[in-house]
């Protein structure tokens, strides 16, 4: 097993991405800390996986401050961070307001710096074992191109790209490495609730027709899945990816690669 006898902890632990994440931890033999709002996260219902559940709100830096304080408390370092705690809003930046801007940089950005840096201590207990620790981000292919009607999140995910290299640069010394996953089009709850929206640019399609229209314009012909996106976090939480540090790893089925894509 990759993880075995590793002590990880997963923001956005119940959601779509964080919970398949914390599933494959689990199986790999990691001690896993599943950190959401709620333990049913963003799903209708939670069933026990054997991870310990933590409610942290990612923006709150005295919850951040607490949480890790537990890991110490009960495990006394920490191997792996996995930051996939996020929200989207759908909106240009004339729609947005200035409290739905906050709060997009308050969870995707501001969440990233807090549990990291109240994670460092605990990374560096678990580095000066060695061979190293592992802090993952989540960026998203948003972070270098843009679909319509999700300004705040393009943002974000580009701010976040930038504090992903920062964080490899400054930590790497102390043998942390840090680098950011960036999705495409995964299938979890948030891309449900893209295809209803109004950023989705439905135009009156059935569901079912906007998302084989998804499937069509990548080059694999399909949109991810949580799974796939454990299995890269898994393998950069891993020793097996230890020169592995400050880079954008895009798992988007292709997507990114073409010259020009569809809109939808």
């Amino acid at each position: 097993m990759r993880l075995e006898g590793k002590i990880a902890f997963v923001t956005g632990g119940r959601g779509g991405i964080g919970r398949a994440v914390v599933a494959r931890f689990l199986r790999e033999g990691a001690v896993v800390y599943a950190a959401d709002l709620s333990e049913a996260g963003s799903l209708d219902r939670h069933d026990a996986d054997g991870s310990r559940f933590l409610r942290l709100d990612v923006s709150d830096e005295a919850e951040c401050i607490a949480a890790m304080a537990q890991v110490r408390a009960e495990s006394g370092h920490l191997d792996i961070l996995v930051n996939a705690a996020g929200i989207e809003i759908e909106k240009t930046i004339e729609e947005t307001s200035l409290d739905e801007w906050n709060r997009s940089f308050a969870v995707n950005v501001t969440g990233t710096f807090l549990t990291s840096k109240h994670a460092l201590p605990l990374l560096r207990a678990a580095a000066a074992e060695g061979p190293s620790a592992s802090i993952v981000n989540f960026g998203s292919y948003d972070g270098f191109i843009a679909d319509p009607g999700l300004a705040s999140y393009c943002a974000t995910k580009g701010a976040v790209h930038a504090l992903t290299r920062a964080m490899a640069c400054d930590h790497g010394p102390e043998g942390i490495r840090v680098n950011a996953i960036c999705p495409g089009y995964i299938d979890t709850p948030m891309l449900q609730s893209f295809f209803t929206g109004e950023g989705s640019g439905a135009g009156g399609k059935s569901i079912g027709d906007l998302q084989q229209a998804v499937r069509d314009v990548h080059p694999l012909r399909s949109y991810g899945t949580p799974e796939d996106i454990a299995n890269l976090v898994t393998w950069l939480a891993s020793d097996e990816a230890r020169y592995a540090s400050g880079q954008l790893w895009v798992l988007d089925g292709g997507l990114s690669a073409q010259v020009q894509q569809m809109k939808v």
